[in-house]
């Protein structure tokens, strides 16, 4: 009985189809030559391969920029220049891949459980020298402001069209902490996501864990380490200080603490870190605080 059932709705779907091609308008199906595709059933098991947005400096001009991501081993989706031209009054932005293809920005690189960014992402690159030395202390370069109104108004419009969630709108030195600094410290990361471009955690729940202890004091290593991997570090969880941790702290301080990015634990770090996990993480496996202040993980 289940055979002849299933055989039915077999038969069915097909009349179905064969119904469908006869009867329905021709703008449904595709000629490809040899053969044709007809679009008329999606599935609606589907979403967007495109999950994060990346941003970058280029650290050099804009003749250079323009030169390395058009003709060396690197690409990127969009480059803001240095002063954006205009068009009929309003700012150009160039794009040097579509975003229907992938472009070489990240490097190697991971976030979440994801790897090889580069497959997933959208790159936006900022022409700003990244920073200069001076007597072994860097110099960091500020934006301009008509570069950042651009980058909002980008960012928006891909984040919008491709739903990217505001923890993956990310720094290049978010997915590569070991390798990259860019955008930097002096990338406006508060400003564009009061603008709906990222994340950025409430005030309000930084004070709560802060606990009332002051900012600089010593935070918990092995708090920091998991809350940095829930969010999407990559981070050892050791509870122990080492320099891959704290190149990964520096890395999450330019993003959400830019006036003091040493990768010291403290506890202003471990509180915007619990606050980020708290705002944003809910559908990441659960925290729970023990007794000894350390943090489990639970399905």
């Amino acid at each position: 009985m289940k055979r002849i059932f299933l055989l039915f709705n077999v038969l069915s779907l097909v009349g179905c189809v064969e119904h469908h091609i006869t009867e329905k308008p021709a703008n449904n199906l595709i000629d490809h030559g040899d053969y044709a595709i007809d679009t008329f059933f999606p599935s609606q098991v589907q979403d967007e391969r495109v999950r994060f947005l990346i941003f970058h400096y280029t650290a050099v001009d804009d003749t250079e920029s323009l030169r390395l991501l058009t003709q060396g081993k690197v690409s990127a989706h969009y480059l803001i220049s240095s002063n954006p031209g205009k068009f009929n009054g309003k700012p150009v932005v160039l794009q040097l891949v579509p975003e229907s293809k992938r472009a070489w920005h990240a490097g190697v690189s991971g976030w979440a459980v994801r790897n090889n960014i580069n497959d997933t992402s959208i790159g936006i690159e900022i022409v700003n020298d990244g920073f200069h030395e001076h007597s072994s202390r860097r110099q960091w370069i500020p934006y301009h402001k008509e570069q950042m109104i651009l980058a909002a108004s980008l960012a928006r419009d891909i984040i919008a069209r491709y739903q990217i969630k505001p923890q993956n709108v990310l720094a290049h030195s978010d997915i590569a902490p070991l390798r990259k600094t860019d955008p930097g410290p002096q990338f406006p990361w508060k400003t564009m996501a009061q603008q709906g471009v990222g994340a950025w955690p409430d005030a309000e729940t930084v004070t709560k864990y802060l606990q009332g202890k002051h900012r600089w004091s010593s935070g918990d290593v092995m708090i920091i380490q998991q809350a940095l991997a829930a969010y999407g570090y990559t981070i050892p969880k050791t509870g122990k200080m080492n320099s891959e941790t704290q190149r990964v702290i520096s890395a999450f301080q330019m993003h959400f603490r830019p006036r003091n990015i040493t990768g010291v634990a403290d506890m202003e770090t471990e509180a915007i870190a619990r606050a980020l996990v708290e705002k944003y993480c809910a559908q990441m496996p659960l925290l729970i605080c023990c007794e000894n202040l350390r943090y489990h993980y639970i399905a």
